[in-house]
């Protein structure tokens, strides 16, 4: 089984070292420096390439059973399309702001199977939503998740495993929940709570657009929220940037030159916010579900807390997530889920052996999601 993994950043390089250990896997970036670090720890085959040029993918992916896309979002849904377009099955953890079901009828036309949304939130909060939709009738679903430092510094008190302008984004784009069965938009950053977590202490959660797609697969719940996690002050640091135009998109000009303030904002940030290694992190997520289950009252609910794995020298957020999107990708390539088409994880949930299946390929590396 050949494998190509789109994208080394620091969730992609997990990715492929762990897909490494049973596949023979080829990493793609146009990074020099990301896929040095790749070949320095593992046997995976590195390939400098800009993937940003999709005409390409045909030649590029032609060898291969199974792509795995970790590419920034912003590029994710022309490089899903690409994937598709060449007749490849794809585990996609690109998060994309798309709508990923337009590429549904192609999918199936091409034969293709693309889960998409495979990693932790969204991902595993989608599948373990998918998965109790097909036990008991849902009334609210909430999901509480974020991956921080243990090491707080200000003025952020942050790292970003990700890509700089895909957190930025998040703190952008209207954040859409239901309630009462309606579609509700609120600007991203709203409803602050403070939250209390064992282990961590005193947390601030707040919304943003993250419910994507079971928005609408399941619509029938009547009330869904999902809230990003960071430490008290964050909301109001962000808030001071975003009023004072750093992430406005319109070009100015500056000493002769037209640039965009969120370029700038986002270069900067990625030296503030870029994890050095070894850094303690952690990550953490609480999923609350109520409903009926035979007529009886229920609550079911989720904690994951993952920290930093000293062993490996993993970071959390990239063993949560690249995990996640290697156990559903393990679903395609044992047949456990061979449906053609685009499918977020909801729909592949309800599927117990599917479900069990990933919680087990998790479980085993140490990423644990403790239900009550």
């Amino acid at each position: 089984m050949k494998i190509a993994v789109l994208g080394a950043g620091m969730v992609g390089r997990t990715i492929a070292t762990d897909l490494s250990k049973d596949f023979d896997v080829t990493s793609f970036d146009r990074d020099e420096i990301n896929l040095d670090i790749l070949r320095k720890k593992t046997e995976v085959k590195c390939i400098k390439v800009d993937l940003s040029l999709n005409a390409s993918f045909k030649e590029l992916l032609k060898d291969f059973d199974l792509i795995v896309s970790a590419v920034p979002g912003f590029m994710g849904f022309k490089t899903l399309e690409a994937i598709i377009n060449c007749g490849k099955n794809v585990a996609d953890i690109s998060f994309f702001p798309e709508d990923a079901f337009v590429l549904h009828e192609l999918a199936v036309q091409k034969n293709v199977t693309a889960i998409i949304d495979c990693g932790v939130a969204p991902g595993m909060s989608n599948l373990i939503l998918g998965y109790h939709n097909s036990l008991m009738k849902i009334d609210s679903f909430e999901c509480m998740v974020g991956g921080l430092p243990k090491l707080r510094v200000k003025p952020f008190e942050y790292k970003a495993p990700f890509s700089p302008i895909d957190v930025i984004e998040e703190y952008t784009r209207p954040a859409r929940y239901l309630k009462n069965g309606f579609i509700i938009t609120k600007p991203a950053l709203s409803d602050a709570e403070l939250i209390n977590f064992e282990n961590v202490g005193t947390l601030e959660s707040f919304n943003t657009d993250g419910l994507r797609s079971i928005l609408f697969t399941m619509k029938h719940i009547p009330d869904m929220k999902e809230k990003t996690l960071r430490y008290p002050g964050h909301i109001s640091l962000i808030q001071a940037l975003m009023q004072a135009g750093f992430f406005n998109e319109e070009e100015i000009n500056v000493k002769g030159k037209n640039v965009r303030p969120i370029d700038v904002t986002s270069a900067i940030l990625f030296n503030q916010w870029k994890p050095e290694p070894g850094d303690a992190e952690f990550t953490i997520m609480k999923i609350i579900i109520k409903g009926t289950e035979n007529t009886v009252q229920k609550k079911v609910e989720y904690l994951l807390y993952d920290e930093y794995d000293t062993g490996t020298q993993t970071p959390s957020m990239s063993r949560t997530t690249g995990y996640a999107c290697n156990a559903f990708a393990n679903l395609i390539i044992n047949k456990k889920f061979d449906k053609k088409g685009v499918f977020p994880p909801e729909l592949i949930g309800h599927d117990e052996a599917c479900f069990r299946f990933v919680m087990n390929y998790l479980k085993e590396r140490g990423v644990i999601y403790n239900m009550s």
